[in-house]
């Protein structure tokens, strides 16, 4: 079974409005699928949005004691969906949700070797040490694999900053660096292309994928998991070009379209590997089509979601 997670914290963002993104996808059910909603109900994860209106006392981990609270929150909820036999598909707000989303893998299946896809225009392996904004959706890779990344230092961020840092990244390790494959990556920044040199991570541009073909790059990517126990899947929607992402706080020309967005969800949600999958950063407030961001990502979650029941339905049928 099924269970929809919404975790709409913005904290990490450095743009307002990503915790709008799953309201705008449900009014864009209305005119699509009106019954889509009733029939997968959302498990709601309680935010601390209201952080938003003080001044970010922490300026290389910017609301980094919020997202502490946001992990442990979507960590519950996921290792509790895990626990119950469900498939988590969780919808956040902004990108730094995904590091609780893969607390919580690891907090149901602390033993388990963690496979992460991360489909993306950008590999989010700051560190509060590296990051030239401070901003927290720019890190969560980071806190998966455990990298403060030194050697690219920058930062000197204070005892605080420092301490929620060290709880965020969690102990021992929760993904091998070997166990990442980006999909769509196109602007990084030199501490993240270091980390990906350094680690030899998997890179698939968007070139790439066009010239191997999409079931090719699934392919490839799953049979370099093939010594995972299982995957997470991170769908960023500015992994898509902004002609088609025209809603969302950080676009980057030459993604994705629509057509192959689907594809690349609909070949991860065959994959049986896979136990856990993520929308995220889909901002309303930045949307210059009405609602178009909204409306193209409900026709991607609706799609992805079909093919999950399908595949679970089959297990259970077995």
């Amino acid at each position: 079974m099924l269970q929809l997670i919404t975790a709409m914290s913005e904290l990490g963002a450095g743009t307002r409005g990503s915790s709008l993104g799953y309201a705008a996808i449900r009014s864009a059910s209305f005119s699509i699928q009106p019954k889509f909603f009733r029939a997968v109900q959302p498990r709601k994860v309680q935010t601390n949005n209201a952080l938003l209106y003080r001044h970010p006392e922490t300026p290389y981990g910017k609301r980094i004691r919020g997202i502490v609270r946001m992990y442990r929150r979507i960590s519950a909820v996921v290792a509790e969906t895990l626990d119950d036999g469900q498939f988590p598909l969780v919808l956040s707000g902004d990108h730094s949700n995904a590091g609780g989303t893969i607390a919580g893998i690891k907090q149901a299946f602390p033993l388990t070797r963690l496979g992460v896809v991360w489909i993306d225009a950008h590999a989010d392996l700051h560190s509060p040490y590296t990051s030239p904004s401070g901003n927290m959706h720019g890190m969560p890779l980071a806190t998966a694999i455990g990298e403060d990344n030194l050697e690219c230092k920058i930062n000197d961020p204070s005892p605080v900053t420092r301490d929620a840092w060290t709880k965020l990244k969690g102990h021992p390790q929760r993904v091998r660096p070997e166990d990442v494959a980006f999909i769509g990556l196109r602007s990084t920044e030199t501490p993240e292309d270091a980390l990906i040199a350094k680690y030899g991570m998997t890179v698939f541009r968007v070139p790439e994928v066009r010239e191997l073909g999409i079931a090719t790059v699934v392919k490839r990517v799953m049979e370099q998991m093939k010594d995972c126990d299982m995957v997470y899947v991170s769908f960023d929607v500015d992994s898509m070009d902004p002609t088609v992402s025209v809603g969302t706080g950080t676009p980057v020309a030459g993604g994705f379209d629509e057509s192959e967005a689907k594809q690349l969800l609909e070949l991860f949600a065959d994959a049986q590997l896979v136990r856990c999958m993520e929308f995220t950063e889909i901002n309303p407030l930045l949307d210059k089509g009405g609602n178009a961001m909204g409306t193209t990502a409900f026709r991607l979650l609706q799609n992805t979601v079909y093919r999950l029941q399908e595949r679970l339905s089959r297990r259970t049928n077995l």
